[in-house]
């Protein structure tokens, strides 16, 4: 369990936060490169780690994410006009571009005291890039910003990826321990029988041993941009099923057990504040399109992928208490709600908006939970005396894998994971050759 002063500086990102700082120190995932994909179109009022913003896309393309309030008086800009490269105040028509400056006043004559005033006249304006489908916002110096990571993802072919997102009702870190607590995928997921059948069903043994073993072992390690993370369970006689994850400092974190051939997945969770965040999820393959079946699935909900509505609200969420139904937890699902992502919300969401972690239980199986709280808390504290997050200098060590492998029983993680993926951490360098040509 954390202590109350613990659970404090892990869950609180405003900007005046230890871990508000933190967030600050790296890109963030803020929209999809859909929310803004036309020029000229309204700008989006957008709300990041306490923090309010406007999202546009101007004339020329050029994505701007600015504070609200026009330099001129503060009235809020989203009542604006984005026209001519720029946003423009409806109350005194002053403007300004994507980068913040301001390009006309014409409340007053042209001159140099006008001249001056736009000169001066700047309002706060984010770096931001397209990377991987998404948007990415740099909290900190505009003039300081490292490199963008080199997440799998976004090293891939745009026909290679599906991403969306979703509003979660509760603080990030609550919602992205339960990406790094495999062991829950056991209970949380579990089906327990085809419908009119009465009997157990299994889309195939990995399914089955996940069911069958509720209490992996766990092994993590560290690496240049987080942990790794694998829990073993019992497979077939003589062998170990091995369901291996990535976090990414801060707050990215790869899915388990996809074999070759299938389709990796991945989480970014960003916070709203303090009580709510999106969950950004991305579905790539690394030699292969999406196809149209996987296509159907994910727009469908029958995914990682929730099913939301056009503000990404999901259509199961706490205001409905996520349909839940109590016959269909009789008698086929564990949870009796539909929907993996919805199933992982629901019982995040339960927790509390802050979950209260000086009154856990943890055991062996709360291992990736335990060592992603003591990294976080650790770059968090480290930065307070002046000890930047060393993850920030080395973009390329996000390029990593995740997923699942069957092993001899006895086989050590590290073999398990250089035998899948020829790394003993799973970083993947074959990819960075291909980043210049994946946008």
């Amino acid at each position: 369990m954390l202590t109350r002063e613990d659970n404090e500086l892990l869950t609180r990102t405003g900007p005046d936060t230890p871990m508000g700082a933190l967030f600050r120190r790296f890109w963030q995932p803020v929209a999809l490169a859909e929310e803004v994909a036309t020029p000229d179109e309204p700008p989006k009022r957008v709300r990041y780690m306490g923090e309010d913003f406007l999202l546009f896309r101007q004339t020329d393309g050029k994505i701007g994410l600015v504070e609200p309030r026009c330099a001129h008086r503060g009235a809020d800009l989203y009542f604006g006009r984005n026209e001519d490269c720029g946003l423009r105040c409806v109350y005194h028509g002053w403007k300004f571009d994507a980068d913040g400056g301001c390009v006309d006043i014409p409340n007053m004559q042209p001159g140099r005291a006008r001249d001056n005033i736009m000169k001066s006249a700047r309002i706060r304006s984010l770096p931001v890039r397209e990377w991987g489908g998404q948007i990415w916002a740099w909290f900190g110096e505009p003039d300081a910003a490292p490199e963008l990571p080199l997440v799998e993802w976004a090293l891939v072919p745009p026909q290679n990826r599906y991403v969306s997102k979703k509003l979660q009702e509760c603080n990030w870190a609550q919602s992205l321990e339960g990406a790094v607590d495999t062991a829950h995928f056991s209970y949380v997921h579990r089906v327990l029988s085809e419908e009119g059948t009465g009997k157990p069903v299994y889309l195939d043994k990995r399914q089955q041993w996940i069911h069958d073993d509720g209490a992996p072992t766990f092994v993590v390690e560290e690496h240049e941009a987080g942990l790794v993370m694998g829990g073993a369970r019992k497979a077939d006689p003589g062998e170990t099923y091995w369901r291996i994850s990535q976090f990414l400092t801060p707050n990215h974190s790869l899915a388990p057990g996809t074999f070759p051939g299938e389709p990796y997945a991945a989480q970014s969770w960003m916070p709203v504040d303090d009580e709510n965040c999106w969950i950004f999820t991305v579905t790539w393959c690394p030699d292969r399109p999406i196809s149209d079946d996987e296509l159907d699935r994910y727009e469908n909900g029958r995914s990682v992928h929730a099913m939301v509505d056009e503000d990404y609200v999901p259509l199961r969420n706490r205001g409905n208490e996520y349909l839940l139904d109590r016959d269909l937890q009789k008698t086929k699902l564990f949870m009796g709600i539909t929907g993996l992502s919805e199933q992982d919300a629901a019982i995040q969401d339960s927790q509390g908006r802050i979950a209260p972690r000086d009154r856990e239980i943890l055991t062996p199986s709360d291992e990736g939970v335990i060592r992603f709280r003591k990294l976080m808390i650790k770059r968090a504290r480290d930065l307070q005396i002046g000890i930047e997050p060393p993850e920030v200098q080395v973009p390329e060590a996000y390029a990593t894998h995740s997923g699942g492998a069957v092993a001899p029983e006895g086989q050590s993680f590290v073999e398990v994971l250089k035998e899948r993926f020829g790394d003993d951490r799973g970083r993947a360098p074959d990819l960075l050759p291909g980043a210049a040509a994946a946008e």
